[in-house]
């Protein structure tokens, strides 16, 4: 039997940092009603899927009307009946009709919106979890916690370097142990953070002091959380530089702190960065178009992993790209980089094909829709970027995965 798409409505809400974006509402023939939500990103690479705004006075020119309205006009005339079971032919019907290369008629806001919501009716059509119903029965692996927990870079107060400094925790007994963990720890900072600072801002849940020995000190005081914690041997380090944003093209050098450098110094600086501190993970090190300075740092310290945002874009003829110059050895996903679910799957399995890890992603404009919580463990991600334990855009992925790890253990 079809279980067709009845409607599709499309409606403006606010994400976590009170910011318009697009929900898409779904109910089918047989009377499956879902909805799905989009985060949107602060630190936007150029090749990433077309964010559709209203322009005009409303929002500073960031309404999502014209997104919405067509979810609910264009997008829903050509889905009506269409098998919600269907999703490659669901995401390349919403490709075809938007007829550009990065979805900007349209909207890439609207059409993952719809993406989502479609698998989210399928699975429920289906009878199973999402991420089973997305992975297949060997959807099984928790992925580990890769979070921010102190901001830095171009959108935070802290004037650090970095845009994210992570926590990366492995090896533990379960995710419920690393969400544990990871809460325990954040309480110690915040405590030591107090004591040396005083009032000190955050960023979407990250801690954004403007700490007086920059990304040394950053290290050091996630470190000493691990060792006061009793988990120093499990947890390591990651950076997500977001190079593009400190990048001055005119020149080709990186503006850090006051400091020119070009590629090779920058270069040096990272794997002195690995020598002294268990640095295990750097994102988008290099601008988005440089693979063979990315191709430098991976051949430069073994066992980092070289991690591709904005100079992959989940796309696949990006990727395409820079495993042709082994340029990297992980591929971030953001689904609403790229705009469908179907997309994303295909970025996925060729960056696998090619024995690239797999990093799931939130954006900083996170919504509580959990979806990206399934689609991490759909893909059999290796880590996954949450973010802080500590709003409830972040902790509902968070609380996810734990009810995830539940009916995996327990089936």
């Amino acid at each position: 039997m079809e279980i067709g798409i009845k409607s599709l409505v499309g409606r403006e809400i606010l994400n976590g940092r009170g910011r318009p974006t697009v929900e898409a509402e779904l109910i089918t023939t047989n009377g499956i009603a879902v909805s799905a939500s989009v985060p949107s990103g602060s630190s936007v690479g150029k090749y990433e899927a077309f964010e559709l705004y209203d322009g005009g006075n409303r929002f500073s020119g960031r309404g999502t009307r014209k997104a919405a309205a067509n979810i609910s006009g264009e997008i829903a005339a050509a889905l009506v009946g269409v098998d919600v079971r269907q999703q490659r032919t669901i995401d390349s019907i919403m490709c075809e009709l938007d007829g550009t290369e990065n979805k900007s008629r349209l909207g890439g806001n609207a059409i993952l919106a719809v993406s989502q919501a479609v698998a989210k009716a399928g699975a429920r059509a289906a009878g199973v979890p999402l991420y089973q119903y997305l992975g297949g029965q060997s959807a099984t692996k928790l992925p580990d916690i890769a979070s921010t927990v102190i901001s830095g870079g171009a959108f935070s107060p802290s004037g650090l370097e970095f845009e994210d400094y992570l926590m990366i925790l492995e090896g533990f007994p379960s995710f419920a142990d690393q969400l544990e963990a990871l809460c325990v720890m954040r309480i110690y900072m915040e405590k030591k953070l107090t004591e040396r600072y005083g009032f000190y801002p955050e960023d979407t849940g990250a801690y954004a002091p403007n700490l007086d020995g920059g990304t040394d000190e950053a290290f050091a005081l996630i470190l000493e959380s691990a060792r006061v914690v009793g988990c120093e041997k499990l947890v390591k380090l990651g950076i997500d530089v977001a190079s593009n944003e400190f990048y001055d093209e005119s020149n080709s050098t990186y503006l850090l702190n006051g400091k020119r450098y070009d590629a090779d110094t920058l270069l040096h600086y990272y794997v002195e960065l690995c020598q002294d501190y268990p640095l295990i993970y750097i994102e988008d090190g290099f601008e988005q178009d440089s693979f063979y300075d990315f191709a430098k740092l991976k051949s430069a310290v073994r066992d980092l992993m070289v991690v591709g945002d904005d100079l992959f874009a989940t796309n696949i003829e990006r990727l395409k790209t820079g495993i042709a110059t082994d340029a990297a050895n992980t591929l971030l996903l953001k689904i609403n980089q790229i705009g469908t679910i179907s997309e994303s799957f295909d970025a996925v399995t060729y960056a696998k094909a090619h024995k690239y890890e797999i990093t799931t992603s939130l954006r900083s404009g996170e919504t509580i829709d959990d979806f990206a919580a399934d689609m991490a463990v759909a893909v059999g991600s290796r880590s996954m970027k949450l973010g802080s334990p500590f709003r409830a855009e972040r902790n509902t992925k968070y609380n996810r995965l734990v009810r995830i790890e539940e009916e995996i253990t327990s089936g």
